[in-house]
């Protein structure tokens, strides 16, 4: 089978390309060709079109893209794909259903003239555009031969927005890499990891805040508990119009007098993340829905950070944003109301009292990191292909 896929890949750095590196890899190390015509693509109208006319589209049995994280040029590519070869099987992975895109590449005037000036006008525009946005959504979520979503929510939700015909979508879980087992460190200190790209939204200020209201509830555990905080720190997200996030997060541990009790992992390269996360004993992911975004639906993918927790064999302390609490249903870990810091500050106190369920988590998140190897995905993957290809064909 030889294959097309639209996403970004690194050096780009985020988690649809990380997602999209290793699912590359393991589709090649089931007997796929994969090609990549949108490498490197400068995110603009010509510049899709010039690779779109230059690459032989006869050339392949289907394209696959990976829709989300904000970007449109792959759902663009879609699009035109969809009208220039009407019977060329498409089919998209979306990582943040309810919608495809949530967003036009391109606004009518005079909405357009509005994404230029301050806020609040570029948000009302986007609402006010939103319309449109789903009635192209919608459109070719029907022209496409499978949508796949990562969790049966997040599936569920993408099926009734975008108006799905059965057999249409497929789930399938977060692949996972295959990491060999290491037990947990001993118990004490009880050792908490945040992980993941670090930018506004993820919810870090609720958990330094939780940590925080804990040492003042039991001074003790200020010896017995200690968190991580690592991950990416790409530039356009740790900056921006509210300064440098990362000063602030430290002005804020030192606010709350946490300094004694946090580390900081930075950018650390690929191959130290396992390492890294095995020297803890559970995660603890508190992010925060966008309140912009729920004007327009309801998002509920999932995170690469818990993939990499299920790999790594760890649970996970989560909100219950997203599809959260599903990925954290079977044993291997906790949630938490989204922005409910004394809720989460209790999570904390118990995992701290009872670290015996970090090792339950532990052993859960293993079997559940097992059943989920990338080999597996990808060979899930191929028989969703080869079904899309055989519906084409008909």
């Amino acid at each position: 089978m030889r294959i097309a896929l639209l996403a970004p890949l690194p050096p780009e750095r985020n988690g649809i390309a990380d997602y999209a590196n290793h699912f590359r890899a393991a589709l090649e190390q089931n007997g796929v060709q994969v090609l990549t015509p949108l490498a490197g693509c400068p995110a603009t109208s010509d510049a899709l079109q010039a690779r779109l006319d230059a690459f032989d589209w006869n050339g392949v049995d289907l394209v696959h893209a990976e829709l989300g994280g904000g970007r449109l040029i792959e759902f663009q590519a879609l699009q035109r794909l969809r009208q220039r070869f009407p019977r060329l099987p498409l089919t998209a992975t979306v990582h943040d259903p309810e919608r495809l895109v949530w967003r036009r590449a391109r606004m009518p005037w005079p909405l357009a003239w509005a994404q230029r000036l301050p806020s609040p006008f570029p948000q009302a525009a986007t609402l006010l555009c939103d319309p449109l946005t789903l009635s192209e959504e919608r459109r070719l979520a029907a022209g496409l031969t499978r949508l796949i979503t990562l969790t049966r929510l997040g599936g569920e939700c993408l099926a009734k927005r975008m108006r799905l015909a059965p057999g249409q979508l497929a789930v399938i879980a977060h692949g996972n890499l295959d990491i060999a087992a290491a037990p947990p460190p001993p118990l004490e200190p009880l050792r908490l990891l945040y992980f993941g790209f670090i930018y506004r939204g993820k919810g870090i200020e609720d958990l330094l805040s939780a940590m925080a209201k804990v040492f003042e509830r039991q001074p003790a555990l200020r010896e017995r508990l200690s968190l991580t905080l690592a991950g990416g720190t790409a530039a356009e997200m740790a900056f921006g119009g509210h300064g440098d996030y990362l000063q602030q997060l430290q002005a804020l541990i030192a606010e709350l007098k946490l300094g004694a009790s946090i580390q900081w992992r930075l950018d650390l390269p690929a191959e130290e993340i396992p390492a890294l996360i095995q020297a803890h004993h559970a995660l603890v992911l508190p992010y925060r829905e966008s309140k912009k975004l729920s004007l327009l639906g309801a998002q509920r993918g999932t995170s690469g950070a818990l993939s990499w927790a299920a790999a790594c064999g760890r649970g996970a302390i989560t909100s219950d944003a997203r599809a959260f609490a599903e990925e954290v249903a079977e044993g291997n870990g906790a949630i938490f109301p989204q922005g409910d810091v004394d809720a989460l500050a209790d999570r904390l106190e118990t995992l701290a009292h009872h670290p015996e369920l970090a090792l339950s988590w532990a052993e859960r998140a293993g079997e559940i990191g097992h059943e989920r190897r990338w080999t597996e995905t990808a060979r899930r993957f191929k028989q969703v292909f080869a079904d899309a290809c055989a519906r084409s064909a008909a």
